[in-house]
């Protein structure tokens, strides 16, 4: 009976330890709205990786010894930071209640500018052949502060994104969008670009 009993509760502690680390590290989200088509439908549920992008405020030492200088800050990421080309999902910097689904197109100390629909990064065509509609719109060169990302919809025309928004920060991203689970006609795991498997 007391082997059964301690059997029982190692069984629990254990399944209680994976609910856990299955919350911290991935979460569910619902695609709302068509910003994202034709890589990712309207109502689509997904997979995001909450750990990927995890990382450290890092305080780094003050370049200048003069009175009041300061250090800056900057991130350590144990995995990897947000790299182009990832669909990411983020809460509104101004209202953390809304949450949005889109690529990272500038990482930081990168200059992003957009002439009649072509995304140019660092003086360079940004390619983006998971376009499908594309728009005239144009944008003055941003450059991307430290902490920051730039992100665009896939579906330009109703995107609500950088463009409006500005460069979003770091502290924003919940996770790397990882893997389309619903409806079934749409499973497959999200790439840099391009989904893997359709």
């Amino acid at each position: 009976m007391r082997g059964f009993l301690f059997e029982s509760l190692e069984t629990i502690l254990l399944a209680l330890a994976v609910f856990l680390v299955l919350q911290a590290s991935v979460q569910n989200f619902r695609v709302d709205g068509f910003s994202m088509d034709p890589t990712l439908a309207n109502g689509q549920y997904l997979l995001v990786n909450k750990l990927v992008y995890e990382s450290v405020p890092f305080q780094s030492e003050a370049a200048s010894e003069e009175p009041g200088a300061s250090g800056t800050q900057s991130w350590v990421y144990p995995f990897h930071a947000p790299q182009q080309g990832d669909v990411i999902v983020f809460h509104e910097p101004s209202d953390r209640t809304r949450d949005f689904v889109k690529r990272v197109i500038g990482v930081p100390g990168d200059t992003v500018e957009i002439q009649f629909g072509t995304v140019w990064v660092n003086g360079t065509i940004f390619p983006e052949p998971y376009l499908v509609k594309r728009d005239t719109s144009n944008l003055a060169p941003v450059e991307v502060p430290q902490g920051f990302y730039f992100v665009l919809g896939d579906n330009r025309p109703v995107s609500y994104d950088s463009r409006e928004l500005g460069p979003i920060p770091q502290e924003t991203i919940i996770g790397k969008a990882w893997f389309s689970y619903w409806p079934l006609s749409n499973l497959h795991i999200l790439s840099s670009g391009l989904a893997l498997f359709r």
